[in-house]
């Protein structure tokens, strides 16, 4: 069996899988942010995976010692050579030590080559090539991918970014200025639902592969303090996004000739940011086809880092 380790930025994670991909157990805990609070220093959301971690790992793999084969662990954001968040360092040490005591392989693989992983693990599908977007609260991409067909991992060229916040931090921002908790993503997601349609606009703010929510986040900040209506608010910080996405996919589309869009992050779990995409993106007018991640491995998860170790 395949052992999965994931600590990313809010969330510690544990996921055991066969060799042949099905899912055997997983747990995840998220860190703790005080009410009011817009995030965590990298030094105390350290401290807690160190503190979360080997709880989760006894529970997943208890009885399994001698059916672990190999384990994978999540190393740092990106697969780049510059990528590297200090909250990584946590799973990468545990993941060293079960590895050595086991005497089994360890492989190391980016937190986002597994949300890929989740994605298409989770929606049963495989492309050799796709464009992809990766959009949560610690980035906000557009990516042209190639699955290696050597093994489970990825060539993952960056189209197009957000410049200055990421998708999940502008909702965060909001829904924290609105007094929901950190993350405010199914929160805010809930209030919207109450929302008239039409009634406030935020402007998306895109130039070429290029996004920008800063802008729109001083827009609903401004709505905020004039006492506007929170769900319209909510509802309007949905849209701007879907349309953010929207601008960027259908350039991608036209330019790199790709239609499978796999669509994966925190970010991608809001029902209505997927509705909104399908219904625009797989017009015939655009024939794109989009695929998304279960919504339960949309999140940060170690289910798509583990499913990185199938043969």
């Amino acid at each position: 069996m395949i052992l999965g380790i994931d600590t990313s930025n809010y969330t510690t994670s544990v996921a055991l899988m066969t060799l042949d991909g099905e899912l055997i157990k997983q747990r995840r805990q998220r860190l703790k942010v005080d009410l009011g609070e817009r995030g965590l220093r990298q030094s105390e959301a350290l401290f807690q995976h160190i503190n979360q971690l080997p709880d989760l790992i006894a529970d997943v793999a208890k009885g399994r010692k001698d059916q672990l084969t190999k384990i994978i662990v999540s190393n740092k954001p990106r697969p780049k050579e510059a990528s590297y968040m200090p909250v990584f360092k946590a799973g990468v040490g545990q993941a060293k030590a079960l590895s050595s005591i086991l005497d089994i392989p360890l492989v190391k693989v980016s937190h986002q080559e597994g949300h890929l992983m989740a994605g298409l693990w989770s929606a049963d599908i495989s492309f050799d090539q796709f464009l992809a977007v990766h959009i949560s609260g610690g980035t906000s991409e557009i990516l042209k991918v190639e699955k290696k067909k050597s093994n489970n991992s990825f060539e993952i060229e960056e189209l197009g970014s957000s410049q200055d916040l990421h998708a999940g931090q502008f909702i965060d921002r909001v829904g924290v200025a609105l007094g929901l908790a950190f993350p405010a993503g199914p929160q805010l997601e809930k209030l919207a639902k109450g929302g008239e349609l039409g009634k406030l606009s935020i402007p998306s703010s895109v130039q070429d592969y290029q996004i920008s929510f800063s802008g729109p986040s001083s827009a609903a900040m401004r709505m905020i303090q004039s006492e506007k209506k929170a769900e319209d608010i909510a509802l309007a910080v949905q849209q701007c996004i879907a349309n953010s996405l929207e601008k960027v996919l259908k350039k991608a589309i036209e330019k790199e000739k790709y239609k499978d869009i796999l669509i994966v992050g925190g970010v991608a779990a809001n029902q209505y940011i997927r509705a909104r995409l399908r219904k625009r993106l797989e017009h015939r007018a655009v024939g794109a086809k989009l695929y998304f991640a279960d919504p339960k491995w949309s999140s940060d998860n170690a289910v798509g880092v583990a499913a990185m170790g199938l043969e």
